[in-house]
């Protein structure tokens, strides 16, 4: 009989009921015995000297167990460690106070912390603080942060300069010295905010008998946690426990250690009781970390009919006050090295400054200089095919790395290691029915109706691995994964993993990974993780590697289960194991199908262990580590159609279009879920999104009332399809899913808007495209008497007209 499979089935999220329903365990929802709760004072300036700092009045708060200061840690708990220390580039790692001694230097640094029985006790509290600071001169944007004569911010990073890093490959100068033409522009990488929908927060529960400390954290990887609160607060590892149960988002701004962290743990030891912080959103959008922030300049050099010869780029990266915990490498490694994107150019240099300024520090944000890179080279193509009056497609086409050369070694030195670009592209245009709305852009500005369609082929790397490269990059870790089958007495399964899902779905996936592999229902597999004392060591859930890495590390040692299995059932069959077949959870002998043993009576007797053979032991629990030979390249093409209101500015998409190659599927609805939710926040990136600072340093988008995050009626109908390419280097094929969408969208969006505009001479517009900046870009062209200008030949008429 035909046993349908688990894997590459539309499974729904067996994690959903209890999220939707509201019986997650969040951090939130740990509530201990005589637990305390603490509040931090946080900056109102962005640039200050701390001239006087009185908590008296704040210690006579009754309920007030502890008000903490700067000096209080001194000595106690260590500065905020940078884990991404990026070789050959002068890297600069000033201190990072949990509270600030003597200086602030961003809007949000904290100064105090009150710990009391209640949360609204210990912010009363926080009011009573006595503080007075003399403001000194600010800077917050990068390019000022490394000019002569800017505002200090360290004294042990002059000018500002946080690094220098560069990179070459090929000749870039012989390219551009032989170059037909020459495309040259510069690009805002706007600031953003990652907005999880939990805010961070922790329970640190110290135990001062045993000097055991228990942290239960909102984290994307419990056991970097764990090493990074030992350095911090001069605990040792093996003393520490931390625990992740449910994680409400993250995007990146939870995989950093934080001062909220490590004050949060040195409360509980003052203290002697459990202590809980939990930020609220304004503390949320000024404290924990931001994205982007960067501007590059790029040149491309190319031949006059489309070949792509040669690229540089320069750019510019604000760093924020202090190096977050993985910031140096977004903007350098995980940037550059993807910047030449599908494309087979191989001449190539990148040059990258990370500035201080008095801003929040920023990190890895979805997709981590990915984004960065698939918007800057899918923008290059798009103005080279108005230099060349192309149509994108086919400048797309002409520089494509062919579905023949895999293995390809890219510019930026990377192995792709499977691809079909063309084939995804295809796929994409037919689908939008590129040729047809064409046409019908043509007849709706003959009506006065003005559309346009943007393209977007990318590729990333992701799965972020192997170990040695992860060292050579100067991360301060491994990126191997582990994974641990367990097989109950009940048949039953449980499965621990390092990694740390916080809404990717991998409850479900993993366990239909397993559950496929034994033959037996998903319902029969519990997926345990988040906790340091009951998983084995792993690196966390980011990068779109826990499926690639971990799920694969699963499949090591779900196969090595069968295998011992095999062995258990040849010995109760009286057969030898090389007869053994399995096949949807049944062993049987070659030949003599009738001779069987379920997988289920195969667990049961190797845990009682009554009759095992000869050497094995008993139980049936298997372990694996993998660490991948190279990265994996999922790819795809989105098309995004628009329609531009000429006399508001406002944008309005048609259709969205994504069509991608992740590899092999395990689950496509939690694929397509991943998709969608990182097209939307490609979009919000594209259209509305923006962390703006004032002159003073204050964040004035600091609230949901000002930093504008799309909601439903923002974001159109995604029309999904994929293309399924394996990754050759792991066993289940599959490449990670997590951030293409975000990767791939924002060009797709901001292409298709400068296709309407281009007839006027409107070759960019910087991101987010809002209505005030799209119109005030209309009205300076139409003043500017541009005509059609340097635009697509394939678009008659002028907005506005």
């Amino acid at each position: 009989m035909a046993v349908s499979r688990l894997f590459g089935a539309t499974v729904k999220r067996r994690e959903d009921p209890r999220l939707i329903t509201g019986k997650g365990t969040y951090t939130d929802d740990f509530k201990l015995p005589g637990m305390l709760h603490m509040a931090i004072l946080r900056s109102p300036y962005a640039h200050a000297r701390i001239t006087h700092l009185d908590t008296s009045k704040a210690k006579q708060v009754p309920g007030v167990h502890a008000v903490l200061t700067g000096q209080d840690l001194e000595g106690k708990v260590n500065g905020i460690p940078t884990a991404w220390l990026i070789p050959a580039s002068d890297l600069k790692t000033p201190t990072y106070k949990a509270l600030a001694t003597d200086h602030v230097r961003f809007t949000g640094d904290g100064v105090a912390a009150v710990v009391a029985e209640t949360p609204a006790i210990a912010h009363d509290a926080l009011d009573l603080i006595d503080i007075n600071y003399e403001p000194l001169p600010v800077v917050t944007e990068t390019e000022k942060a490394l000019a002569p004569g800017a505002p200090q911010l360290h004294d042990d990073a002059p000018n500002n300069q946080a690094f220098h890093w560069t990179f070459s490959n090929g000749d870039p100068d012989g390219a551009f010295n032989g170059a037909e033409v020459v495309v040259r522009h510069r690009f805002v990488q706007q600031r953003l905010i990652p907005n999880a929908m939990e805010p961070r927060g922790a329970v640190a529960q110290w135990q001062s008998g045993a000097d055991e400390l228990t942290l239960y954290n909102t984290t994307q990887n419990p056991h970097i946690v764990r090493f990074l609160a030992s350095v911090t607060n001069n605990i040792p590892e093996n003393k520490i426990r931390v625990f992740a149960r449910d994680v409400g988002g993250g995007f990146g701004s939870k995989i950093p250690f934080y001062p909220g962290d490590a004050l949060t743990i040195f409360a509980s030891q003052v203290t002697g009781r459990p202590v809980k912080w939990i930020e609220d959103r304004r503390e949320n959008f000024l404290a924990t970390i931001h994205g982007r922030d960067q501007i590059t300049d790029v040149e491309l050099a190319a031949k006059r009919d489309g070949t792509m010869t040669g690229l540089r780029v320069k750019a510019y990266s604000n760093m924020g006050a202090y190096l977050s915990t993985a910031a140096p490498g977004v903007p350098t490694w995980l940037f550059a090295l993807i910047v030449p994107g599908c494309y087979t150019i191989q001449n190539y240099s990148c040059d990258v400054l990370g500035a201080f300024t008095n801003t929040t520090p920023t990190d890895a944000y979805r997709g981590a200089g990915r984004p960065e890179a698939a918007f800057l080279i899918e923008r290059m193509a798009d103005l080279l095919a108005g230099e060349l009056q192309m149509d994108p497609v086919d400048v797309r086409r002409k520089n494509f790395v062919p579905a023949d050369a895999f293995p390809y070694t890219s510019a930026g030195t990377l192995t792709y290691d499977s691809g079909n670009y063309q084939g995804t592209l295809d796929k994409a245009l037919e689908m939008a029915d590129y040729n047809g709305f064409r046409q019908q852009q043509q007849q709706m500005r003959q009506q006065g109706r003005y559309q346009g369609v943007g393209l977007s082929t990318y590729v990333e790397v992701c799965g972020l691995a192997p170990s040695p490269a992860a060292g050579a990059m100067g991360f301060q870790g491994g990126l191997w994964e582990p994974g641990t089958v367990r097989m109950l007495a009940t048949g039953k399964a449980v499965v621990l993993t390092g990694t740390n899902p916080h809404g990717q779905g991998e409850e479900t996936t993993f366990a239909q990974l397993v559950g496929d592999m034994l033959g037996i229902p998903a319902e029969d597999v519990d997926v345990v993780h988040g906790d340091t004392a009951a998983i084995p060591m792993g690196w966390g859930t980011y990068g779109s590697r826990s499926t690639a890495v971990g799920g694969t590390a699963i499949y090591k040692a779900t196969q090595k289960v069968i295998e011992k299995a095999k062995k258990v059932a040849a010995h109760l069959l009286e057969a030898s194991p090389d007869d053994m077949v399995f096949d949807s959870g049944t062993f049987h002998v070659q030949g003599s199908p009738d001779k069987k043993k379920t997988i289920q009576e195969v667990a049961l007797m190797a845990n009682l262990a009554w009759n095992m053979p000869e050497g094995v032991e008993p139980g049936l629990e298997e372990s694996s580590f993998h660490d991948p030979t190279n990265f994996t390249y999922p790819f795809g093409a989105h098309i995004c159609t628009v329609e531009v209101d000429p006399d508001t500015g406002e944008v309005k998409i048609l259709r969205y279009v994504a069509v991608d190659d992740v590899g092999v599927v395990i689950n496509p609805m939690i694929v397509d879920g991943q998709v969608h939710g990182g097209v939307a926040q490609g979009i919000g990136q594209a259209l509305y999104e923006h962390a703006i600072y004032d002159e003073a340093g204050q964040l004035i988008t600091g609230s949901m009332m000002d930093y504008a995050v799309p909601n439903a009626t923002h974001i159109p109908t995604i029309e999904t399809a994929r293309t399924e390419t394996p990754c050759p280097h792991n066993l289940t094929g599959v490449k990670g899913v997590g951030e293409t969408g975000t990767i791939a969208s924002s060009q797709a969006v901001v292409n298709a808007v400068v296709d309407v505009l281009s007839p006027l001479g409107i070759k960019h517009i910087d991101m987010p495209l809002t209505p005030e900046r799209v119109w005030q870009a209309i009205q300076a062209a139409k003043s500017s008497g541009s005509g059609s200008g340097s635009g697509n030949a394939n678009q008659p008429g002028q907005p506005g007209q």
